[in-house]
C-alpha cells in the first residue's frame, strides 16, 4: 500500500443475513486490485462507520427489512455519516465517491428529501427490465448498457412520488425507471437516481451476478415463493434469464465497474492536479 493507494469502504447493511451480495461486490472491486483497497464496515449489527479522512470511494450494500426503520442509534449515525459525506464534497477539492444500493438508496431517497418510499403490495423478486429517462440516457453510470437493461430486482419496498421541486433544487436526477405495467395502475417506481457528481444509487442490484442468483434459489422455501409468486413458466423464463449474456452479465459487468472507473479516475485526475 501506498498514499497513492485508493481506499473503498463497503458499508454492509446486511444485518448479519447471509448473502451472496457481498461475494459480488467484493469480486468486481478485485478486478481493480491493482489500484485499490477495501474494507468493509458492518454497520446494522456494530454500528461500525470509517474515518472519512481515510476513504476515497463508498459502497453502501443493500439489506433485508424496512428501510425506514433503524434502533435509533445506527440509523441516525449513518445518516449523520452520509451527510458528512455531502459536507466533505461542499469544503474538499478531493471528493468522495458513493454508490447506494437498494436498501441503502431507499434509506438515500428518504433521507435527501426526494419521494416516498412505501411498502409494495406484493415483493418484486426476479430478473427485471430497467427503463433509462433522457437524463439516464447521458449518465456515465449506465455507458454500454442498452435501453432497456435487465437487472436483479428484490425488494418489498419502492421508491415512488418523486418531490420533483427537491429534486431541481438539489440538481438530483432520475436516471431509470421500473418496467412499464400497461395492465396495473401502480406508479412506476424510482429505480436508479443521480444525487449528484459524486452520490449514485440504484434501486436494482448491479452486483448480481448469475451465480449468487443460482445460490438463492437453492434454498427450497425461498424457490418455492418465488414459484407461488410468479407460476412455474414465469420461474423458467427467469432461469433462462440469467444464463442471457446480454442481460445479468452484461449489468453485472458494466454499472459497478463503470462507478469505479469514474470514481479512480477523478481521484487520480484530481491528485495529479493538486500535486503539480
Amino acid at each position: 500500500m501506498t498514499d497513492a493507494t485508493i481506499r473503498i469502504a463497503i458499508l454492509d447493511m446486511y444485518n448479519g443475513e447471509p448473502n451472496q451480495g457481498m461475494r459480488c461486490i467484493i469480486d468486481i472491486i478485485n478486478r481493480f486490485n491493482h489500484l485499490v483497497e477495501f474494507k468493509v464496515f458492518d454497520v446494522r449489527r456494530n454500528c461500525e462507520l470509517p474515518e472519512i479522512k481515510k476513504y476515497d470511494i463508498y459502497i453502501s450494500t443493500g439489506g433485508p427489512g424496512n428501510p425506514l426503520e433503524g434502533d435509533g442509534n445506527w440509523d441516525l449515525k449513518y445518516y449523520a455519516f452520509i451527510d458528512a459525506l455531502s459536507q466533505w464534497n461542499k469544503e474538499n477539492t478531493v471528493k468522495k465517491h458513493v454508490l447506494f444500493i437498494c436498501h441503502s438508496f431507499q434509506m438515500a431517497c428518504k433521507h435527501f428529501g426526494l419521494a416516498e418510499v412505501t411498502k409494495r403490495k406484493d415483493t418484486s423478486f426476479g430478473v427485471m427490465k430497467v427503463h433509462k429517462t433522457e437524463d439516464g440516457f447521458n449518465d456515465p453510470l449506465y455507458d454500454g448498457l442498452p435501453d432497456p437493461f435487465y437487472a436483479v430486482d428484490s425488494r418489498d419496498y419502492q421508491v415512488v412520488q418523486p418531490k420533483l421541486s427537491m429534486f431541481r433544487k438539489k440538481g438530483a436526477k432520475i436516471i431509470s425507471l421500473e418496467k412499464i405495467r400497461d395492465h396495473v395502475q401502480y406508479e412506476r417506481a424510482i429505480m436508479a437516481v443521480r444525487f449528484s457528481d459524486y452520490f449514485v444509487g440504484t434501486q436494482f442490484h448491479p452486483e448480481a451476478d448469475p451465480i449468487s442468483y443460482i445460490a438463492n434459489l437453492k434454498n427450497k422455501e425461498r424457490r418455492e415463493k418465488i414459484i407461488e409468486m410468479k407460476g412455474k413458466t414465469k420461474f423458467r423464463d427467469m432461469l433462462e434469464d440469467l444464463l442471457d449474456e446480454d442481460k445479468i452479465y452484461k449489468t453485472n459487468e458494466t454499472i459497478i465497474p463503470n462507478f469505479l472507473r469514474i470514481a479512480i479516475n477523478d481521484l487520480m485526475k484530481t491528485r495529479k492536479m493538486l500535486s503539480n
